[in-house]
């Protein structure tokens, strides 16, 4: 595979990206499809960098919850143990014969000390048990502390929820070719005052030193006032494009990639979201236009969306002058 050693210089390079354009120091993509920075960091312990605050407020899920029922197992497991130490006969009202009845009812009576339910049957007698179970209740009203402040942090925290299309269109525009990729809200948290920004990453051969280049990528309409249905954005290869002359065999060659910034206000928390997400140029496809995903109601007095058919597209004619240059060679031979 050759270098691309020429570009359009007059598109408009993008200083501001806080990205590397060391080609020789970085891999891959900047970002995933999910908009997550694609770096790996290390050189600091571990233990250092963790932010355990950080990682339970944005990890998935499933995730979470199995983490918090984890936690409460264990616990309630560490203190059954101790309270089987100390003694069974340091805790009153218990009827277990077995070992196996006796560390569930040693395990039960830690949960009701550990959730300050305490129904009473079972009850501390002597210094070190009634000592190793105030410890635990203590430690119940701190974890249970904590994890309210993270269950309302996981389900208030602002977020955008956008969906964007899997691929990116190389569709007819006005008698003309752009790039067309599209976005859609997905619940019921709105956005307004929305700005998209696309920046193309280009790796080109400049003065012998292989470089990376972020230019600015306009787009036909960049700001929305509001988003309540998809919106598909438009990059017009122009003379004003980074993509200009380039063949697909150049684009190939300059592993580009298409780095999507959405930033809008969130009016349900009355606050400022961001969303990312990138592509490359397996994610392009030649020649298509997506399809429609709205149409009116039966009685047309509303509009329904479908979500489901945010990647749905078919094939489109472009320009047959296009054709011809995006399928020759390219400009670095």
């Amino acid at each position: 595979m050759g270098i691309l050693r020429n570009f359009n210089r007059k598109a408009k390079i993008e200083n501001e990206t806080g990205l590397s354009n060391n080609t020789a120091l970085s891999g891959g993509s900047f970002f995933n499809k999910k908009g997550k920075p694609n770096i790996h960091v290390t050189g600091m312990h571990f233990l250092v960098r963790l932010n355990i605050y950080h990682s339970l407020l944005t990890t998935k899920r499933w995730k979470f919850l199995l983490i918090v029922f984890s936690f409460f197992i264990s616990i309630n497991i560490l203190f059954a143990f101790i309270y089987l130490w100390i003694g069974l006969d340091h805790l009153n009202g218990l009827t277990a014969y077995t070992v196996g009845e006796k560390f569930g009812e040693a395990f039960f009576f830690s949960a009701q000390t550990f959730t300050t339910v305490g129904y009473g049957r079972i009850s501390p007698v002597g210094f070190a048990t009634s000592f190793t179970a105030a410890v635990e209740a203590l430690t119940g009203l701190m974890s249970f502390a904590l994890a309210t402040g993270l269950l309302y942090g996981r389900f208030s925290r602002p977020k955008a929820y956008l969906l964007y299309s899997k691929n990116v269109l190389l569709s007819p525009f006005r008698n003309d070719t752009a790039l067309m990729f599209r976005l859609v809200p997905y619940t019921k948290n709105y956005l307004v005052n929305l700005e998209v920004k696309l920046t193309i990453a280009m790796r080109i051969l400049e003065e012998g030193v292989l470089k990376t280049k972020f230019f600015n990528a306009p787009l036909d309409i960049s700001k929305a006032i509001s988003l309540v249905s998809s919106w598909t954005l438009v990059h017009i290869i122009n003379e004003d494009s980074p993509l200009y002359s380039l063949s697909k065999e150049d684009l190939e060659n300059a592993q580009i990639e298409l780095m999507v910034f959405v930033q809008g206000f969130d009016e349900t928390f009355a606050n400022t979201v961001v969303s990312r997400t990138s592509y490359s140029i397996q994610d392009l496809v030649f020649g298509a236009k997506f399809l429609p995903m709205f149409h009116p109601t039966a009685d047309n007095s509303s509009t329904i969306l479908h979500l489901d058919k945010l990647d749905d597209y078919e094939e489109a004619l472009l320009p047959e002058d296009f054709k011809l240059s995006w399928f020759s060679k390219g400009m670095n031979e």
